[in-house]
């Protein structure tokens, strides 16, 4: 199975902006569907945004979209989130999640979609 890594999480003013990657290794990354996922404290975890393979698809949950951008270097066998506008309520535990599949163009947006998950990279915005 892929082994995933967050970083880039931290403190940031509303309004502000703040990227996170995720960092894969273990299996050919571009076999992998990618996604992010994010969970408040007392609330359930969350779909944020997902990736096709190629890159080439994105998918977005409402609240972040406009605002928050996926993307992927299979080169680096990396993906990233990048967060502009924040608000106190994107703060949560931001989770990378992998999905081994043979679609290339496909993206994921459920929890059970995803069989590999990172350990969180804490993100908190200040009002």
């Amino acid at each position: 199975q892929v082994q995933l890594v967050e970083s880039g999480g931290g403190l940031v003013q509303a309004g502000g902006s703040l990227s996170v990657s995720c960092a894969a290794s273990g299996r050919t990354f571009s076999n992998y569907a990618m996604g992010w996922f994010r969970q408040a404290p007392e609330k359930e975890r969350e779909f944020v945004a997902a990736i096709s393979r190629s890159g080439r698809s994105t998918d977005y949950a409402d609240s972040v979209k406009g605002r928050f951008t996926i993307s992927r270097d299979n080169a680096k066998n990396t993906v990233y989130l990048q967060m502009n506008s924040l608000k106190p309520e994107d703060t949560a535990v931001y989770y990378c999640a992998a999905r081994n599949t043979y679609t290339v163009g496909s993206v994921y947006a459920r929890l059970n979609d995803y069989g590999a998950w990172g350990q969180g990279t804490q993100v908190t915005v200040s009002s």
